[in-house]
């Protein structure tokens, strides 16, 4: 079976054409499962969604914090954020991570102007673009849609589990900083193990016949 999919998608559409792309090859390949394509939704998603300066920003000024917050603690409140900000953040020279600094609430009107800058999220523009940790979550994104061609073009009845399992890889990357980083290396050592597998399944067992 061939499919061609022509969209002029911007990226948060993609994760509905890559996902409807899987559904169908998998429909045709194994049309009873559906793991494989509720692993690429599912995890196409959080690799997109992942919390940059722009998100954090939105997430400050949305209402939905102040209310957390207001609900939590009485009296009235004095804000501090401790935010490590490109561009102005030194760096710890024991981690080699930039330190945090302190901001009061005056900073709460830039997270405001910032939040509307999202749309530059990926552009030439974007000054937070060009920090290892931004290219390294950009990469990953381009890295999920290149495995799941592959899984799509390796895929058959018999390995379609195998398949949802590595498309679902994305669950064990978590957290920040040196944290992120861990755990993104170990789930590129998890899919290199898995990817092994499905190259290479074991021989399917042969039926020996009754005397």
């Amino acid at each position: 079976m061939r499919a061609l999919v022509a969209t002029d998608a911007w990226q948060p559409q993609v994760n509905g054409v890559v996902r409807t792309l899987t559904m169908t090859a998998e429909a045709a390949k194994a049309p009873s499962e559906t793991g494989l394509s509720e692993a690429v939704a599912k995890y196409l998603f959080k690799l997109m969604a992942y919390k940059d300066e722009y998100e954090v920003a939105r997430l400050f000024t949305d209402g939905a914090f102040e209310k957390q917050v207001a609900a939590a603690f009485d009296g009235k409140l004095r804000y501090e954020f401790h935010l490590a900000p490109p561009l102005l953040a030194k760096k710890d020279p024991s981690t080699g991570r930039p330190r945090k600094m302190s901001f009061g609430p005056w900073i709460k009107p830039v997270f405001g102007v910032l939040a509307k800058f999202k749309f530059l999220r990926g552009t030439p523009l974007d000054v937070f673009g060009y920090n290892e940790e931004r290219r390294t979550e950009r990469r990953l994104i381009a890295d999920y849609e290149q495995v799941v061609e592959e899984l799509l073009r390796a895929l058959d009845a018999g390995r379609v589990q195998l398949a949802a399992e590595i498309a679902s890889i994305p669950e064990f990357i978590r957290g920040y900083g040196p944290v992120k980083e861990k755990s993104v290396q170990d789930a590129k050592a998890r899919y290199a193990q898995l990817a092994a597998d499905l190259a290479n399944p074991p021989p399917a067992p042969t039926q020996i016949a009754a005397e």
